[in-house]
């Protein structure tokens, strides 16, 4: 039951923002579960999800957002699932959720006072390896979103880049995780059973999403960014 309200929610959040699933779904049951056993099968339900949104909102994305992070992102995951499969990793999750905790606290700020921010290839690299890592370990895109949220200029934007940086680095740390042996037979089974559920999330977050206000759906993005942090902090 826990799972399938796991699923359910996360799987709503991300339709409605286009991330913060997998903290959603951690956050629920890393408290009862190991996160090596969390990850692999959030990461085959999420999959699906990625490729359904980035084909949806395609007319929006931007290669040149898209292909730099997701080379960054391919490079943290090398070493993030190193350390998912063989260290103790909690004083970087801590590390971590502290500097999604004030990135979000900064684009609040930015949002409410109509700030606009400029990119900058230096923190195009740094967030996009240690989002790497950060998706390695946990296969969490706060940090992505926190990026893409600065250099986009609404929800399809930003949905439409982040989904596509999500596609291409699932693929990549699917077969990682082959590799290693995370990914096992229970996993596929445990995933294709809550599938029925992630796509009733899913369709109604994106429902939800033509509905709730455009500024709204952004400040709820910024919302869960912040409670991305705090919860990668909670569940060490």
């Amino acid at each position: 039951m826990f799972w399938i309200i796991a699923t359910l929610c996360a799987f709503y959040v991300k339709g409605l923002c286009g991330f913060a699933n997998t903290l959603v779904f951690t956050s629920i049951l890393s408290f009862g579960t190991a996160n090596i056993n969390i990850s692999p099968v959030e990461l085959l339900l999420g999959y699906p999800t990625n490729l359904i949104i980035s084909w949806k909102e395609r007319r929006h994305i931007d290669l040149k957002i898209c292909l730099p992070l997701s080379l960054m992102v391919i490079v943290g995951s090398l070493g993030g699932v190193f350390y998912l499969k063989n260290a103790d990793v909690r004083v970087i999750k801590i590390i971590f959720g502290v500097l999604v905790v004030l990135v979000g606290a900064e684009m609040l700020i930015r949002e409410l006072s109509q700030r606009q921010a400029k990119s900058s290839k230096l923190l195009l690299t740094i967030i996009g390896i240690v989002s790497g890592v950060l998706c390695g370990l946990y296969g969490v895109g706060a940090l992505l979103g926190a990026y893409i949220g600065r250099t986009t200029t609404n929800a399809d934007e930003f949905k439409a880049n982040i989904c596509t940086v999500f596609m291409i680095e699932n693929t990549f740390r699917i077969i990682l995780y082959g590799f290693y042996g995370i990914i096992i037979l229970s996993a596929l089974r445990q995933a294709l059973t809550l599938a029925p559920f992630m796509l009733i999330g899913l369709v109604a977050g994106m429902l939800s999403a033509k509905i709730i206000d455009e500024r709204m759906v952004k400040r709820i993005v910024i919302i869960m960014l912040i409670v991305s942090g705090i919860a990668l902090i909670l569940t060490v």
